[in-house]
């Protein structure tokens, strides 16, 4: 099949139901499940960065709002950058390369710690923490005699997020998924559920050499023996709105989710241009967002496959619902090709899909103004719910290490 077409989802389908694989086996035959040709563009580490950079200056150049800066004295964070809605990423270099420019920037902070990441593996291969440039002397002489065209050991290192928001003290990111069935236009679907990834070892930013309270990728915490296979150190996406709203203030898990949306959507229009765009294709990227202590989110990686193995029961039913989802939102109406659909799904097949609409310049409300209007909200309802049963009672058992933060919270 043409654009080298992906049938892995074709195996993966089998716990859903038998309408499914109907409909997974007649769009195989009509070529509808493929990769989009040249999807490296979001998912390679080193061409992400490069297209993110590529895509702020563009908008610098047509003077577009998006662009806008804070004050040259303002101090400049993990990001890098001044960049008031553009500075989604941290700091990132690729070496070798960018070797030189990464030395000039380390010594304006020899404090720091960095993280080292291979620009074409996944499941956590070869990712490890630096702060100190001897741990680079390979880079260093590869810098000097790189030659991009026969060098494949390049990689990118990026500031490491040492303030991440922890819970339970443990450090966890986001693993959300993004339906993108045409890139010209852009029409792009983030799914409502998602799940939590939680190390096994309790955050320590001294300990840069223990992958356990570092690195949340599954394949890495499994082979901690403080592994729980029951749960797998995973939460879902609803029981992480409950704990911010309960301990940081009604409202805030809103925010936080436009700001992740706000995220998602600049990646895709800034590789939009560059993307071979065919209407036989589709895409479900596997977005990695990491939350500081101050609520920002941060793009880590974007997976062009994610994995749709089940490690819980819980997972296995979110992704069952996934999948299915996905059928309804990428099979023409008539269930046949038809190649002048507009790809554009009626409401009602988008179900736990929402559009990323075009990003606004508007300013959303800061965490303190939600957490006033969440006092004055609950000093209103307070007489009516002086009875009511607690929110979390019903939520999920909490991934290990949580019991203590959900008994606290439940005070507040």
């Amino acid at each position: 099949m043409a654009n080298g077409t992906s049938i892995g989802l074709a195996p993966r389908i089998v716990a859903t139901s038998s309408a499914s694989i109907i409909r997974i086996a007649c769009d195989l035959i009509s070529e509808v499940i493929n990769h989009f040709p040249n999807s490296v563009e979001l998912s390679r580490k080193d061409l992400l960065i490069k297209n993110i950079k590529r895509y702020r200056k563009d908008l610098e150049r047509r003077g577009d709002p998006l662009a806008q800066s804070h004050p040259p004295d303002t101090k400049l964070g993990i990001g890098g950058t001044r960049y008031k809605h553009l500075d989604i990423i941290p700091m990132t270099f690729v070496l070798p390369s960018d070797y030189q420019m990464f030395v000039e920037v380390f010594h304006r902070n020899p404090a720091s710690t960095w993280i080292v990441k291979p620009c074409s593996k996944s499941q956590g291969v070869g990712i490890y923490l630096v702060n100190k440039l001897s741990k680079l002397k390979k880079y260093a002489y590869d810098a000097r005699t790189f030659y991009p065209q026969i060098n494949r050991d390049t990689c990118v290192i990026s500031k490491y997020i040492d303030n991440p928001l922890l819970i339970g003290g443990k450090k966890f990111d986001l693993r959300l998924f993004v339906l993108v069935t045409t890139f010209s236009p852009l029409k792009a679907y983030l799914y409502k559920e998602g799940f939590c990834r939680f190390c096994t070892e309790k955050y320590d930013q001294t300990e840069i050499d223990n992958v356990f309270m570092h690195l949340t990728n599954v394949s890495i915490q499994k082979t901690n023996q403080e592994y729980n296979s029951i749960h797998g150190g995973k939460w879902p996406l609803q029981n992480l709105w409950l704990y911010l709203d309960s301990l940081r203030g009604e409202g805030v898990s809103e925010m936080l989710w436009s700001r992740i949306t706000d995220t998602i959507r600049h990646s895709l229009d800034a590789v939009a241009p560059v993307m071979a765009n065919d209407r036989h294709c589709f895409e479900v990227y596997g977005y990695d967002i990491i939350i500081d202590n101050n609520l920002k989110p941060w793009l880590i990686e974007i997976n062009t496959s994610p994995s749709m193995h089940s490690t819980t029961t819980n997972d296995r039913m979110l992704k069952s619902r996934l999948i299915d989802n996905v059928l309804d939102v990428v099979v023409p109406p008539n269930s046949l090709p038809d190649e002048h659909w507009n790809k554009t799904p009626s409401p009602e097949l988008l179900k736990n899909f929402t559009v990323l609409k075009p990003i606004s310049t508007s300013k959303p409300p800061d965490e303190a103004t939600i957490r006033r209007k969440g006092r004055s909200s609950k000093r209103r309802k307070s007489k009516s719910t002086a009875t009511a049963p607690d929110a979390g009672s019903s939520t999920p058992p909490p991934a290990e290490g949580e019991t203590k933060i959900k008994r606290s919270t439940k005070g507040r």
